[in-house]
């Protein structure tokens, strides 16, 4: 297996050299060059030819997001931003996920342990590299024509991890003002899933916001799960809340799909729609299965739209999906199966 060959772009030199250190760890990863700026990187793109390029969201001549516009636009690359823990780098990262990087890390500030996964993300997002295609302008969601609906009652769970900012974006679109209440885990840092419900929010027609202990689940109202704690549904059909838990990881994550999914199970059994979209690992498998068997609705996100087909392959693979859709009609397969008409 030839080694990816990674681009480091950032500012700072420190920066750079910590993430090389940690990138040539593994040896099926070969730092081609570290660049301090989109101007530096520009050229080492043209003569070095990466699979995937490492971007720092705030640098000098022109910012990480203005020159990841431009990659995706001109020259489709794997791309990982790395970003401060700021609000201001929140919502960047957000925005730079929405335009098409494959991931965001934080950068460390005193636990070098934020880079710990950088590796894998690497190697993961060159898998990637000859299925990216030249980024148009994302559709007006809210101008979108959506077909009378009247929801049946059921709740609607939906989990994704690597790839969910695009995923989500496009199935919340596709969805009308009074869609059924919905409990989304995304895997995502703490610092920005307020960032990520807020452009939802200002994107799709249902009220989006990030979940808070207490949060009353009802048709139009759409919950993210905050980075760094559980969520759960609590209650019984007609009076369900939300429920923050801080526990340990499950299937490494925290939040963790599962944990949703089964909290689902346990509040409405069959009276549920459980979706699991693209993303890394198998968090969500076990918990849709689950889902079926109380006679939920089942939904998986395909491989050819997932930018990642792991947590999809595994909850297929385990009997968990009743029916793979592509990403641009999983809205219209949503409403299909949480419609009373």
């Amino acid at each position: 297996m030839k080694p990816v060959r990674v681009l480091v772009v950032d500012d700072s030199m420190t920066m750079r050299k910590l993430i090389s250190s940690v990138l040539r760890r593994d040896p099926l990863i070969d730092v081609v060059g570290e660049v301090g700026d989109a101007l530096e990187a520009r050229q080492a793109m043209k003569s070095l030819d990466p699979d995937v390029v490492t971007l720092d969201v705030e640098m000098p001549k022109m910012n990480g997001l203005d020159f990841l516009d431009k990659i995706m636009r001109l020259r489709p690359t794997p791309v990982i931003m790395v970003s401060n823990l700021t609000a201001r780098g929140a919502d960047a990262s957000v925005r730079a996920l929405e335009i098409g990087a494959f991931d965001c890390v934080l950068k460390p500030t005193n636990d070098l342990s934020a880079f710990d996964d950088l590796p894998e993300k690497v190697k993961a997002a060159a898998a990637t590299r000859g299925r990216l295609n030249a980024r148009t302008d994302a559709p007006n969601y809210r101008e979108a024509t959506r077909p009378q609906y009247l929801p049946d009652g059921r709740v609607l769970a939906i989990g994704s991890s690597t790839g969910g900012v695009e995923a989500l974006i496009t199935v919340l679109g596709a969805l009308p003002e009074n869609c059924p209440p919905t409990a989304i885990v995304q895997h995502m840092p703490p610092s920005f899933t307020k960032s990520f419900a807020d452009r939802l929010d200002r994107l799709c027609a249902p009220r989006v916001m990030e979940a808070f202990d207490g949060a009353v689940m009802a048709p139009g109202q759409v919950y993210l799960a905050p980075g760094g704690i559980h969520l759960e549904l609590t209650g019984r059909p007609g009076q369900l809340r939300c429920r923050l838990r801080d526990k340990p990881p499950v299937n490494g994550h925290k939040p963790s799909v599962d944990v949703l999914f089964q909290s689902v199970v346990q509040c409405v059994g069959g009276d549920s729609l459980g979706v699991i979209l693209t993303g890394m690992g198998r968090d969500g498998a076990e918990g849709l299965k689950q889902m079926r068997q109380a006679g939920g609705r089942t939904l998986g996100q395909d491989e050819a739209t997932s930018l990642v087909y792991g947590m999809p392959k595994a909850a297929f693979e385990i009997g968990a999906v009743e029916k793979q859709v592509s990403l641009h009609k999983m809205g219209q397969e949503i409403l299909a199966r949480s419609s009373a008409s």
